[in-house]
Parts: C-alpha cells; structure tokens; sequence
C-alpha cells in the first residue's frame, strides 16, 4: 500500500473519533453543590466586649499582634520558619500538588523515544530460518512512539479536577495546622505571662508575710501575743513560698512547651520574667455567613467533599470503553551507516478500544463506594461547619461571662484588701488575735490570685476565639485550580 493511501484510510477511520470527541465532551459526575446548611443571621452568645464590625478588623496572618506584646510576636515570627510540624504540612500540602501535576499530564499525549543499536547471531537451527539468512547481523533502530487517551467519558478530567481540589484541601490543611500552631503558641505564651503575674504576687505576699511575722514574734517577746499566733504566721509564710515553687514548676512547663513550639531545644531556651501581664483585645466576630469563608477546616471539607464528587464520575467511566491512539514509527536496518534515510523508515499508527466485559460486579462496587465516599464527605463538611459555629458560641458566652466574673473579682480583691487591713489594725491595738489576720490575708491572696487567673483565662479565651474565627484567613488565600496544580519543589525547605 503506498504512504498517501496509508494515510488517507487513517485520516478516514479516525476523522469520526476525532469529532466525537470534540463535540461530546461528556461528564459522568453529578452535578456538584456544596452540602448546605441553615446558617443563623446572628451569634447568641454576643456581648458589649465583642465586636460586630468591621469584618476585617483582625489583622491578617499576624492576629497576635493585637495583644500588643513584642516577645510573642518574636516567638510567633519563628513558627513559621522553625516548626517541624508546619514543615510536615507544607510538605504534604507539596506532594498533593506534585499529585495534581501528575493527574493533569494524562490530558496530554505521552511521547516515548526509543534507541536499540545491536549486533546479532542467531543459531544456525533456529525454527523456520530461511536458506539466505547470515548468521550474524546488525539490527539499529531510532524510533518514538505516541500514545494519546481520548477522554469521552471525562474520566481524566474528573481525575484532574480531583487532584486539584485534593490539592486545594492540603492547602487549607496547612492554612489550619499554621493557624492551630500559632495559637497554641499565644496560649502557652499567655499562660506563662500569668504565672509570671502570680510569681510577682506571691514574691509581694510573701515580703508581706514576713512583716507580719516579725510583728507577730516582737509582740510574744513583749508577752502581748501566743506562740500561736507566732506559728500561724510562719504557717502562712511557709505556705505562700511554697506557692511560689510551685508557680516556677508550672512556668518551667509552658517554657518548655514554647521551646518546641519554635523549633528550638527546651534546655537552651530561656523567655525572662515580665512585669506585664498583657491586653485582652477585642476580637471583630463578623456575620455567621462569613464563618464559611473563613474557616481553613471548612473550605478543606468542602474541596474535599468536590473531590468525591469527581471521583463518581471516573468510576461511572469505567462502563465504557477506553479509547486510545496509538502510534509508532523511526528508523531501522541492519547495521550501515545510512540508518537516516527515507528506505529504512517504518510506522504503524491506530486505535485500540478496551471495554471490560465481565467483571462480576466490580465496577457497581466502585461506583456504590464512591457515592458513599461522596455522602461521607458531605456530612463531614457539615460536621465541620457546625463545630465551627459551636466553637465560636463557645468562646463568646466564655467571654462575656468571664468578663462578668472579672469584674466582680475585682471588687472581691479591692473588699479583701481593705479587710486585711483593717485585721491588722485591730491586731497592733490587741482588738483581735492573729487568726482575724490570717483569715483576711488567706481571702485577700485567693481573690487575687484569682483575678490573675480571670486575666489569663479571659486571653485564652480570647485566642481560642480568634482561633474559631479562622484567624483572619479567608477562602481568597486559598490557591487556584491551576496554581495547586504546579509543582513547588523544596517549597517545605523553607521551614525546615
């Protein structure tokens, strides 16, 4: 047959293919929707702390900054670049999109080049050697070949969409695991600074103490107090500088913590006392309708709930037959020097068709799990939305009650002061003995030291808040269809 007949009788078998193609385009997933869910107008648990507006007024990436202490933005800066666990999902969030790149490569035409230069020798009683033939030979060939899938089902293409949306979900992952560190981080920070707070208040009741003490012991040398009230005064010091110890234990753990947190070993790592105990800002909440689009957590259960929607669609395509054209072709002789020329050519080009005819049941089970892997996603999407709205109505009515019991904390430390100093007073003139004293001295450092917890609580709170809120983040920051499907390499490096 010459070349042009060739050509013209493949031209004609696959002008049909071709258009089918280009005209059919046909997709064999569901119609994708978010799963929904009845979103309130409003938060119930909202108070005169709180902020409505306006919607962005948190900072964006570094929320931290709004508690206004320079050390913790110094120790959040390095999160990023030091935390091995962030580097373990920049890393995942890297490979899916190494992942997606793969899947969309099948969209294009696989090209495979071929070399073989070789010298033969056949035996001399091989089976059906002709009369003419050598004993030895050359055999050199240079040659490629191509390989193209035609996607009429939309199998590739739902694949492609499901790795690029997986890729999207890692996104959001990392978006989480950054945000989780970050205030983890605050939290611990928070606590530490707290415990410096009761450190300083225990070092001032115990320089008290001591007063009272030495007052208490001139007064038995004078005969006018017991050796009771003597004891009941060491008593109290002992137990005051207990306290502190313990404090430092305490402190010595969130230190640690901190340390591991930025990438740093706990025994050369060191934060100095502070005075400052620190702010509690007042977190902008926003509407409930934008919860959605700033939860990381909730746009990961979303793409993954598209992604298992596509992949109904590739498994539904496995009922019909997979297409594909095939073609190969280069140059071949036996050994001579003029391997490139127009004698030595050889091609073979066609389509191969490959239906499964029988395969007991396989392919409904494949469509019947990935329909349950769809559902499954779906309520994990409204899971998460729903434990979003919790979790912020939780830390709202954590603060406004805490706020509440702060303020009357407040008056319980101003009452149990002037309590303390009124027994002492009455204790110099011998209007009452030292148990009136200790008694007011015991109210006064509970009241206080438990207003310092109030503060620190009052912070967690309001960091778990931000937390819920998504930390500024927003469903913009998540990257495109394209973008999470170009490869990154090394990106994880940067904090390693």
């Amino acid at each position: 047959m010459a070349p042009a007949d060739a050509w013209r009788r493949t031209a004609a078998l696959w002008a049909p293919l071709l258009g089918a193609s280009i005209l059919a385009g046909c997709d064999l997933a569901p119609a994708y929707s978010p799963p929904t869910l009845t979103i309130p107008t409003g938060y119930k648990e909202t108070g005169p702390w709180t902020q409505a507006s306006p919607r962005d007024g948190l900072p964006r990436g570094a929320w931290w900054a709004a508690f206004g202490d320079p050390t913790l933005d110094a120790l959040e800066a390095r999160v990023d670049t030091s935390n091995p666990t962030l580097a373990a999902a920049l890393a995942a969030f890297d490979q899916a999109r190494a992942l997606a790149a793969q899947a969309r490569a099948s969209t294009l035409p696989t090209v495979i080049a071929t070399a073989s230069p070789a010298y033969n020798r056949q035996s001399a009683n091989r089976p059906l050697r002709g009369a003419n033939e050598p004993n030895e030979y050359g055999a050199d060939t240079l040659g490629a070949q191509v390989d193209y899938e035609f996607d009429f089902w939309g199998r590739i293409r739902n694949l492609v969409a499901a790795g690029e949306a997986d890729a999207q979900a890692t996104a959001a992952d990392l978006a989480t695991a950054r945000l989780s560190l970050h205030a983890e981080l605050a939290d611990d920070y928070l606590q530490l600074r707290g415990l410096d707070a009761q450190s300083r208040l225990l070092i001032n009741t115990v320089a008290a103490y001591q007063r009272a003490l030495t007052l208490t012991q001139i007064r038995h040398t004078g005969g006018v107090a017991s050796g009771l009230d003597v004891d009941r005064a060491a008593a109290q010091l002992s137990s005051a500088k207990a306290q502190i110890s313990d404090v430092a234990a305490q402190r010595a753990l969130f230190e640690h913590a901190i340390a591991s947190l930025t990438g740093q070993p706990a025994s050369s790592f060191s934060i100095p006392p502070a005075a400052d105990q620190g702010v509690i800002p007042a977190i902008p909440i926003g509407l409930p309708s934008d919860l959605i689009q700033r939860r990381p957590d909730v746009a990961a259960a979303e793409r993954r709930a598209f992604a298992a929607n596509r992949q109904i669609g590739v498994a539904r395509a496995a009922f019909f037959p997979t297409i594909s054209l095939d073609a190969l072709g280069g140059f071949q002789n036996t050994g001579e020097p003029d391997l490139l020329t127009a004698p030595n050519t050889y091609w073979t080009i066609g389509p191969q068709l490959a239906l499964t005819v029988f395969d007991a049941g396989r392919r409904h089970a494949v469509v019947a799990a990935s329909r349950a892997a769809f559902l499954l996603a779906s309520a994990d999407y409204r899971a998460t939305v729903l434990a979003a709205f919790q979790q912020v109505e939780d830390q709202l009515a954590l603060g406004k009650r805490l706020s509440d019991e702060a303020r009357d904390e407040a008056d319980a430390v101003h009452s149990s002061q002037a309590t303390t100093n009124l027994s002492m007073i009455r204790y110099r003139e011998g209007a009452t003995n030292y148990l009136d004293v200790v008694t007011a001295q015991t109210a006064e450092l509970q009241a206080e030291q438990t207003a310092l917890v109030l503060q620190t609580r009052r912070q967690a709170a309001a960091v778990d808040l931000v937390r819920a809120l998504g930390g500024g983040w927003t469903v913009t920051e998540l990257p495109s269809l394209a973008q999470a499907a170009k490869l990154n390499p090394g990106a994880a490096e940067a904090v390693r």
